[in-house]
């Protein structure tokens, strides 16, 4: 079907303006953590696999790194097998876990591959205990007792936190053509999996690839300021201090300090963008405007959209 003259004006437009942006990043990497709605929608699902093949196709390197919790959830529902949680963490017991695996590492990511290879990319699916990929070791909370002025250890199962990361198995994918997709379990050297949170795991990922960019779907517009504005051209020092002021707390914390970790390692960008937007990773790569918020090391004045 052809197109009327102002909207073929508008498709050149939009080509032009993406243009410097695709020079920009030719030969880079982007990790890009895959969650929430996005992944429970199909139009959204087939959305982000279009615009991870598309940004392949046009010489980036991306690697996605995706969640399944609500998926988990669903599944230990319906197997009568209680889940419980510590700061926002699921306990992961050995029959949790078995579950965990069974999730992560089989249905969803076989899903998002799938999604990826019929909409006409080459993805391969990986967990982190594909050689080597993720050491995990196990993660440990402390619990303040003021009653006896002391810290007590909550052992919240096989939850862990990355130890190491094994660049060359991402390497032979991305060298061999391939996506890679990647499901957050680790293993360390006894051989015991474990479950790790997604965020962490894509920006440990993105520090050790040096990536261009670390980008993280979440379910909300981006970081916001305390009148609801979304806040975009952060630098390090200006989300520490959203961070001091009580404008940024719960669950965005998390999302966060993963970010500014990234960026202290050396990543040049971090950005939280809404995944319940169509085409939202096109949108943050390759707009002027984006679609969430950007953090960076330089300092650079703050924008509201």
């Amino acid at each position: 079907m052809s197109l009327d003259k102002k909207s073929a004006l508008r498709v050149a437009q939009v080509l032009n303006e993406a243009l410097p942006y695709i020079q920009r990043f030719t030969n880079k990497t982007i990790v890009v953590k895959f969650g929430g709605n996005a992944m429970v929608d199909w139009e959204l699902q087939n959305s982000f696999a279009r615009n991870i093949i598309l940004m392949k196709l046009v010489g980036i390197n991306p690697v996605v790194v995706h969640g399944g919790g609500p998926q988990i959830g669903q599944l230990l529902h319906k197997l009568n097998i209680e889940s419980r949680f510590v700061d926002g963490m699921r306990v992961t017991d050995s029959e949790t876990m078995n579950v965990v695996e069974m999730v992560l590492g089989g249905t969803v990511n076989k899903q998002i591959v799938n999604l990826i290879n019929h909409n006409g990319g080459r993805a391969m699916g990986v967990t982190g205990k594909d050689g080597l990929l993720l050491e995990a070791r196990k993660l440990t909370r402390k619990n303040e007792n003021a009653g006896l002025h002391a810290s007590e250890i909550i052992d919240i199962g096989q939850v862990g936190e990355v130890k190491k990361v094994n660049i060359d198995v991402i390497n032979m994918l991305i060298n061999g053509d391939f996506i890679p997709v990647i499901a957050p379990i680790g293993v360390d050297r006894n051989g015991i999996s474990y479950n790790i949170n997604a965020d962490l795991v894509a920006g440990k990922i993105a520090e050790c690839l040096k990536a261009e960019k670390l980008m993280l779907l979440t379910n909300v517009a981006g970081l916001k300021d305390k009148q609801g504005k979304v806040l975009t051209g952060l630098a390090s020092p200006q989300v520490q201090s959203l961070i001091d002021d009580g404008t940024i707390y719960g669950g965005m914390l998390p999302k966060i300090a993963c970010a500014l970790d990234a960026i202290k390692a050396g990543v040049n960008s971090a950005h939280i963008i809404d995944g319940r937007i169509p085409n939202a990773v096109l949108l943050e790569i390759f707009t002027d405007s984006g679609v969430g918020t950007l953090i960076t090391n330089s300092h650079t004045q703050t924008e509201c959209r």
